[in-house]
């Protein structure tokens, strides 16, 4: 049988203002205080990582809290630490909670003499002791057969879903918008849960990295247009694309992005736009430019992660958490039911 004890929670460098927020969304599943595990993360001067657990972890179902975001190197390489110590320590089956998976858009070979990253992440990963992944919006779907262990992939959908319905009356105003052909699939999917049209931006390269033309498949003009991907990163492609929209007759533009790399000129990109917000999730610890931003906001995944992490403690469904109806009650308080 199952333990009925919370589960244990640690968390990297990364995040700590994430997992901490699971951890408070356990206790309130428990009755009782979670709190992440007190170990020593940190770094000697030449940039090795040693790793210290200040608690007893044997026979416990670990967590670890760590997303492989920038520094991806560092925080790739703390989680295996973090997961040596714990397997050395004795604990009884050890998940990596890896909100946003580094490297994922290195997922096949795009030409000639170059590697496949997310499968090397991958088996280092499993080499390392993980026994179970949970993550969210992996880049690429077929990563998840990189692994010869379980990986649950959560979905931003659903959770986009409830914040466009509290955020947008008028959904029969809204269309959603892939920013490529190879999104079609996720923003079809909030398409779907919201009731809305889609469209499609299609792009055109001539050389890797530089967008020759851009074309609207779709009805844009006077709508209300919601760009879905999964990762923005210096917010080129998303800003060219809402100028597009704009340019076509969209009455509005926002984008829901899961992941909110925003490296380089990104925020000041989104400040210069005619994007009027960008919703981002908050699977990647926020800088302070991106906090000070009046254009981004972001939705929390405290909820949802809490539960799947519940869920696999106690051996229930992950997948139930794919449903609008599930996720309404975790996030009540945030969008109150009418």
């Amino acid at each position: 049988m199952r333990s009925h004890n919370p589960p244990k929670l640690i968390s990297g460098n990364a995040n700590r203002t994430l997992a901490t927020r699971i951890a408070k969304r356990l206790s309130l599943h428990h009755g009782s205080p979670v709190s992440l595990v007190e170990a020593r993360v940190e770094q000697f001067n030449d940039q090795e990582i040693f790793v210290e657990v200040y608690e007893n972890v044997r026979d416990e179902d670990m967590f670890i809290i760590q997303p492989t975001s920038n520094p991806a190197n560092t925080n790739l390489m703390e989680l295996m630490i973090i997961t040596d110590a714990l397997k050395r320590s004795s604990a009884k089956r050890i998940t990596a909670v890896i909100p946003y998976f580094g490297y994922a858009r290195q997922d096949r070979r795009t030409k000639a003499r170059t590697p496949i990253s997310a499968k090397l992440v991958a088996n280092l990963l499993v080499k390392s002791g993980i026994e179970r992944i949970l993550t969210m919006d992996l880049h690429a779907a077929q990563i998840q057969g990189f692994f010869d262990i379980p990986v649950d992939n959560l979905y931003a959908s659903p959770i986009f879903a409830l914040d466009v319905k509290h955020h947008f009356k008028n959904l029969k105003n809204v269309t959603v918008v892939s920013p490529d052909v190879g999104g079609v699939a996720r923003a079809r999917q909030l398409a779907q849960n919201i009731g809305a049209d889609l469209a499609i931006v299609d792009k055109r390269r001539n050389v890797p990295g530089e967008i020759a033309g851009m074309t609207v498949i779709g009805e844009v003009k006077d709508r209300v247009c919601i760009i879905v991907d999964d990762i923005c990163d210096t917010a080129g492609t998303l800003c060219k694309a809402a100028d597009l929209l704009t340019e076509k007759g969209a009455k509005e533009v926002h984008s829901y992005i899961t992941h909110g790399v925003l490296s380089g000129p990104a925020v000041e990109r989104i400040k210069a736009s005619t994007m009027k917000s960008l919703v981002i999730t908050d699977s990647i610890e926020a800088t302070d430019e991106v906090k000070k931003s009046k254009k981004i906001r972001y939705v929390p995944t405290a909820p949802v992660y809490a539960q799947a992490i519940q869920n696999i403690a106690s051996g229930s469904s992950v997948s139930s958490l794919f449903r609008d109806e599930t996720l309404g009650p975790l996030y009540e308080a945030y969008y109150p039911q009418d």
